[in-house]
């Protein structure tokens, strides 16, 4: 009969939400949220090495260029005391010699913008022990008295204690700003290009884990006319687990097989993914200019020419004599203490080893070409009687 119509059955769709997944947050949480002057500034900077393989490949870079170092003294005989000590002394991290701790020290000083270490006696106190690198972040440096008399105080429990002995600590700080006794990290100003670069590489990596592990949407259209709008839940339960048996089978090649209007598509195939090799190239050069660190020698390909090249190199070592400067006073202060435990009072003087960042050939050959100068002028003023002045006149002799 005709008069009772079917009512069509609308079927009840339920819309599912994913659960939201703060992924676009990288996992050095710490980057971004970061505020100067504040307690965690010092967690800030180690994360910062941690992060980023060009800042720590940088830092790692101006240490190893920093060369050798050896001691002067009146007599030789307490040269030879302080070069044995320099050799053999325990550092207390498992290594020995004054080049791994000043070293390790140089290394809190880039990173933190200060460097604290203590001279451990014997027992007895009538000689050194070992020489062991305190962790910035566990010691605070206060005034006292006078903003020249800074003593070295123990913050582990919250509170700032003075620790005894201070004669027996070396302290250094990195470009201190006026009124502060406070260093400033060399990474300073980078945490903010750096939060932006992590961004960037944690979207790269969650792109290709997209585009690589390709992910498919299995659309099912249901015929109107025919009876199977009905048991729409039930067909496009029985595609997904289809799919789904598919998609598990890596062993063999399964062919997915379906009744009616299903469309597959690969999910993201049509997005546009954004060039990230010019602003990851700007941050980078923000990061390299911060550093002082030539390209070249953190592997970073750029175009440049070979006189570029040159006076990169001659900024980093007017660079590392800065640092050397620094470091000078430590190590003085370590051998005069040294030489004073056994009864000697001698000056003590510094010599680092000759930088070179040059090609050993074009620095050969600007010797020769200044001895061959040195021949023909020598040979002029034997025949003919005159030589060339500083200011570039010929005299007679």
């Amino acid at each position: 009969m005709g008069i009772f119509r079917k009512r069509k059955v609308k079927e009840k769709v339920s819309i599912l939400s994913a659960p939201q997944n703060d992924s676009s947050s990288h996992p050095f949480n710490i980057v971004g949220s970061y505020s100067p002057l504040t307690k965690v500034e010092l967690d800030l900077y180690s994360s910062l090495r941690e992060a980023l393989p060009i800042i720590d490949a940088a830092i790692c870079k101006i240490n190893r260029l920093l060369g050798t170092f050896s001691v002067d003294c009146e007599s030789k005989k307490t040269k030879a005391m302080v070069d044995d000590f320099f050799r053999n002394v325990d550092v207390c991290q498992g290594n020995k010699g004054m080049y791994n701790f000043i070293s390790c020290y140089f290394d809190n000083l880039l990173t933190y913008g200060e460097a604290v270490a203590e001279i451990v006696l014997t027992s007895d106190g009538k000689n050194i022990r070992a020489l062991y690198n305190t962790d910035p972040r566990d010691v605070t440096l206060i005034e006292k008295d006078s903003p020249l008399n800074l003593v070295v105080c123990s913050n582990s429990k919250g509170i700032n204690e003075e620790l005894p002995y201070q004669d027996l600590f070396v302290t250094s700080m990195l470009n201190p700003e006026s009124g502060r006794s406070r260093g400033v990290s060399i990474l300073r100003g980078l945490p903010f290009v750096s939060g932006i670069l992590l961004k960037i590489f944690n979207a790269l990596g969650q792109n290709w884990d997209r585009v690589g592990n390709v992910r498919f949407a299995v659309t099912y259209k249901p015929d109107s006319n025919s009876g199977s709008s009905a048991y729409t839940r039930e067909n496009a339960q029985q595609i997904a687990d289809e799919w789904s048996r598919v998609m598990r089978n890596k062993n063999s090649v399964c062919d997915f097989v379906s009744v009616g209007d299903v469309s597959i598509k690969t999910i993201g195939a049509d997005n546009q993914v954004l060039d990230c090799d010019l602003p990851i190239r700007h941050i980078t050069e923000q990061i390299v200019a911060k550093l002082s660190v030539p390209p070249f020698l953190l592997g970073l390909s750029w175009s440049t020419t070979e006189r570029m090249s040159s006076q990169q190199a001659d900024i980093l070592t007017s660079e590392l004599e800065c640092y050397r400067e620094i470091l000078n006073p430590v190590i003085e202060r370590i051998a005069r203490v040294y030489l004073s435990l056994n009864g000697i009072d001698e000056k003590v003087t510094v010599k680092w080893t000759h930088i070179n960042l040059q090609d050993e050939l074009e620095l050969s050959e600007a010797r020769l070409n200044k001895a061959n100068a040195l021949k023909i002028e020598k040979e002029i003023e034997r025949e003919f009687g005159v030589k060339e002045s500083e200011e570039g006149i010929l005299e007679t002799v």
